[in-house]
């Protein structure tokens, strides 16, 4: 009888271990990722900070509540 955990983990969950290819190319993979997702969150970040700071900046005083 096969297990409802057999049917739905991929061939990487299944316990292949540590030094399988597939779970070494899945590490790298998402490290990979990190190192891609990580600097363009910190750059949007940046880029909204520092057009809120120029707005902030050039805001008329009298126009403000």
């Amino acid at each position: 009888m096969i297990s409802t955990l057999n049917t739905i983990a991929c061939a990487v969950c299944m316990g292949n271990g540590p030094g399988h290819k597939d779970s070494i190319a899945a590490g790298y993979a998402m490290l990979v990722m990190l190192f891609i997702i990580i600097p363009m969150l910190c750059m949007i970040t940046f880029f909204i900070v520092r057009m809120a700071q120029r707005e902030r900046a050039s805001l008329d005083p009298a126009l403000c509540d």
